[in-house]
């Protein structure tokens, strides 16, 4: 079995925050390198998440930078045990076989954030599907060779709802194009049964969902779906996810995020608002029944 490699982008992550820590205790490069007794460019590349942080080094750190508050030091030393993979604790792991590095990433990531902003295209959020919806992408997208696989994952996406009613619900927004609710996906009572689902969660006081009409025309978003994820600490950055047919991919330089922060802005006052869009949802809902 070959040996479990840091998560970048969880890494990053903790490095950010450990940088912000350091610098807000004054303390220089070097001097962190005193207190692990390293080199300047082992900080540089703990802070730029190229390498794992152990344990005593990640408390040596935090006693350092006088980080005092039980649920920062909570944190930090949740994103090291996430970033590190050491500790096999997210369900998802039992799904290794049909997870890549970057979905997984993703509903680790998933797991600790306190809000999700995202804008669709063309599909219904993986958040807010239902089994039969989830199956029929996951048949479709061709990247699954057995039926076996094609299970577990529609397994981990419903796993993965339990963030929208658990004891700690995240806030979720979602903008979503008309073409989402039109799209024969299934076919028309498996549409059916998704927008009544969709309005349903529409409902429940986490959850936001817009909908962007087809006669609002050209808009700066229309190019591609994503979501940008927020974390409880002032000090995290928010990470911006874009979909692709290649792959997804993270986005994480702040002006980068500031963009997509932009666009979520102009997308969501373009769309309807949420009760408008929820009647839209339900008479559309109405036109697929059989």
């Amino acid at each position: 079995m070959p040996p479990v490699k840091p998560s970048t982008v969880l890494g990053r992550q903790l490095g950010d925050e450990l940088r912000r820590f350091r610098e807000a205790a004054g303390f220089s490069t070097a001097d962190a390198a005193e207190v692990l007794d390293c080199t300047k460019g082992k900080i540089s590349r703990i802070e730029n998440g190229h390498v794992p942080v152990r344990s005593p080094d990640l408390a040596a750190l935090i006693h350092a930078y006088g980080v005092t508050d039980p649920e920062a030091r909570d944190r930090l030393a949740s994103l090291a045990r996430s970033a590190n993979r050491r500790r096999r604790e997210g369900w998802w792991h039992q799904f290794g076989d049909v997870l890549g590095d970057t979905y997984r990433d993703h509903i680790e990531m998933e797991a600790i954030c306190d809000s999700i902003k995202t804008f669709q295209v063309q599909l219904v959020p993986g958040l807010l599907q239902t089994p039969a919806y989830g199956r029929a992408v996951t048949v479709a997208s061709s990247a699954w060779q057995t039926a076996e696989e094609v299970d577990q994952f529609v397994q981990v996406r419903m796993a993965r709802q339990e963030r929208l009613t658990g004891d700690d619900p995240l806030e979720f927004w979602a903008v979503l194009m008309e073409g989402v609710l039109r799209q024969q996906v299934g076919g028309p009572a498996l549409m059916h049964d998704q927008l009544q689902h969709l309005a349903d969660l529409a409902e429940r006081p986490n959850i936001t969902v817009q909908v962007l009409p087809f006669s609002r025309g050209a808009h700066p978003g229309m190019f591609g779906p994503y979501l940008m994820l927020s974390f409880p600490r002032v000090s995290a950055l928010d990470l911006v996810l874009t979909e692709t047919p290649t792959g997804n991919i993270w986005i994480e330089r702040e002006s980068d995020v500031a963009r997509y922060r932009g666009l979520f802005d102009d997308a969501r006052t373009s769309a309807l608002p949420p009760t408008e869009s929820l009647s839209m949802i339900r008479r559309i809902a109405k036109e697929h029944r059989p």
